[in-house]
């Protein structure tokens, strides 16, 4: 706001094989009459704004820049939602990572068959719950061709918080 100038930022998104990052570094930018360069005043959610020959939808804006319109009296407009985009979902499951199998397993694995002592976690539960079990009643309500309702037993075994259906 003090020189009326531009900065625009744009999200990096990783192994797009374009360029990304800062867009216009405080720029002044003029109408597209070019009578004279943008003042805060022009500015609204929902208008296009042509940087560059890019238009750039203005969809939101922050906290104070809604309270600093509002105390100056000028209806800044309502604001929009982010359209969707698929591309953000599939680079997402490209990215998922899976989850390497659990290394203190295999250790304690390896500690025991090499005749390594260690303490059985399990064991202190085993031995305080032995043969108690919950036990509950369930219903499905099986909606297929030849469903109907369909009644289990849902026990859950306290000694080493297993289910069994």
């Amino acid at each position: 706001m003090d020189d009326d100038t531009f900065h625009i930022i744009e999200p990096r998104v990783q192994n797009s094989g374009i360029p990304q990052g800062i867009f216009l570094k405080r720029a002044k930018l003029n109408l597209p009459d070019g009578s004279r360069p943008y003042d805060w005043p022009d500015l609204r959610l929902g208008m296009d704004l042509n940087v560059h020959q890019r238009v750039f939808r203005i969809i939101n804006c922050d906290e104070f820049t809604k309270s600093f319109y509002s105390n100056e009296g000028i209806n800044l407009g309502t604001p929009e939602d982010y359209p969707a985009n698929p591309f953000e979902h599939a680079r997402s499951m490209i990215n998922m990572k899976t989850v390497p199998p659990d290394q203190a397993f295999f250790k304690n694995y390896i500690e025991v068959k090499l005749k390594g002592g260690r303490p059985n976690g399990g064991l202190q539960s085993f031995l305080d719950n032995d043969r108690r079990v919950l036990s509950f009643s369930i219903l499905w309500d099986d909606a297929s061709y030849d469903g109907g309702e369909k009644f289990y037993t849902l026990n859950f075994f306290l000694s080493d918080k297993t289910i069994e259906v």
